[in-house]
Order: structure tokens, then C-alpha cells, then sequence
């Protein structure tokens, strides 16, 4: 995850679920997470297995120029990522998995524009799946929300397991990097007499059969 919006939503419903699978959709509060409300949406499962928008941020609704509730995820997308998608959301409602999307937003006018989506799972009970996402732009352009985004293009796909896998790699030791500065180059004197010479924070050894 690298979008703020993507981050904080996660953040977010980790905290609710306290070690659960996933939140009860009935623990989400608006309040609680309204700066990111106008780029967030929820998804449910219809009488065809199928993911539908049962809410979404009117933000989200400018950017694709249209209301989305009541509108098929998967028809959001180009048509070859759209059974991959479609498999994608039915993890999240089956598995409790977490899955992050990044993405390209096609404009009526073939503009281009890069996106991060998340998508999470809500406890609801079988009979009345749903799960909670959102939509951070990567890039704001001047046309953006004036020129509709009318089809997605799958750029990468994460899907995470949240009760296994550290996504922030929090407890993973920091390594230092050597700095990179021209005057911390050695000398030519010391390179000669050293018989190698450093390139940055790389020693290299003179080697191979003399002549």
C-alpha cells in the first residue's frame, strides 16, 4: 500500500477487528473515518453471487461520473480483468482476504490516470455479505472529475493475508544505507596504494591474469 487514503483504511478496520477475521459491518462509524468517506464505497453480494455498490463516496462518484450504487463491480473494469476482479472480490467475501488493487482510470477522452484500490472484509453473516474500500488517486489532475473515468485497467494485484502476513513489515530491522556523496570518494593516492578502489560504497578488487 503507498496511497494515504489506502493506509489509513486499513488501519482503521485492523483496529476494529481486534485479532477477528474482520469487523462486524455494524462496528463502522463515518464519523470515524470522514476524510476518507467521499473515496470510499461498500460492496454486497446480490442474489447472483455477484458484487454490487451498495454505497459509495461522491468523490468516487465524480471521478467515474456517474452514481455507483446498485452498479456491478466488476463492470467497472476492462473486459479481461473483469473475471479476475470478480474472483478477487468473492476472496475477500469467502476468505476474509484483504486485496489491493493498482490501477489505471481510462477517461472518456483516453486520458490516463494511476489508482490504488483496497478492498476489505466485513463480518455480516453469510446471508448479507459486504465489504468496505476505497479509492486513493495517485496522481490529481486538472481533469480529473470533469473527464469520467470509464474503464479500469488492472495494473498489479496484492492479496494479503492479514492474519499472517506483517503488511507494513513492522517488526523488520531497519538497514542502514551508505551514503552516496562525491566527497566521500577516496583519494586517487589511496586507490593506488591499496591496490583496489571504492565506486561509492562498493570496493573493488583488481583481479584477473596479468600479462
Amino acid at each position: 500500500m503507498k496511497q494515504d487514503g489506502s493506509i489509513e483504511l486499513f488501519q482503521y478496520w485492523n483496529r476494529l477487528r481486534r485479532g477477528r477475521h474482520a469487523p462486524k459491518r455494524t462496528e463502522i462509524e463515518p464519523a470515524d473515518i470522514k476524510t476518507l468517506l467521499a473515496d470510499t464505497f461498500i460492496l454486497e453480494r446480490d442474489t447472483r453471487s455477484e458484487a454490487v455498490f451498495r454505497l459509495s463516496g461522491s468523490r468516487l462518484c465524480g471521478v467515474f461520473g456517474r452514481e455507483l450504487k446498485g452498479f456491478s463491480f466488476p463492470s467497472l473494469w476492462q473486459d479481461k480483468d473483469r473475471r479476475l476482479v470478480g474472483r478477487l472480490v468473492q476472496g475477500v467475501f469467502e476468505s476474509s482476504n484483504v486485496v489491493v488493487i493498482t490501477f489505471d482510470g481510462i477517461s472518456g477522452n483516453q486520458r490516463s490516470n494511476p489508482f490504488e484500490m483496497i478492498i476489505l472484509p466485513l463480518a455480516g453473516g453469510s446471508d448479507n455479505q459486504r465489504c468496505l474500500g476505497a479509492v486513493s488517486a495517485a496522481r490529481k489532475p486538472f481533469w480529473l472529475g470533469a473527464d469520467p473515468i470509464v474503464e479500469a485497467r488492472v495494473d498489479t494485484v496484492r492479496v494479503i493475508d492479514a492474519d499472517r502476513e506483517p503488511v507494513f513489515l513492522a517488526n523488520r530491522p531497519a538497514i542502514e544505507v551508505p551514503a552516496l556523496a562525491p566527497t566521500e570518494l577516496p583519494s586517487a593516492h589511496d586507490r593506488a596504494t591499496a591496490g583496489s578502489r571504492r565506486i561509492r560504497h562498493l570496493l573493488v578488487l583488481d583481479g584477473g591474469r596479468g600479462e
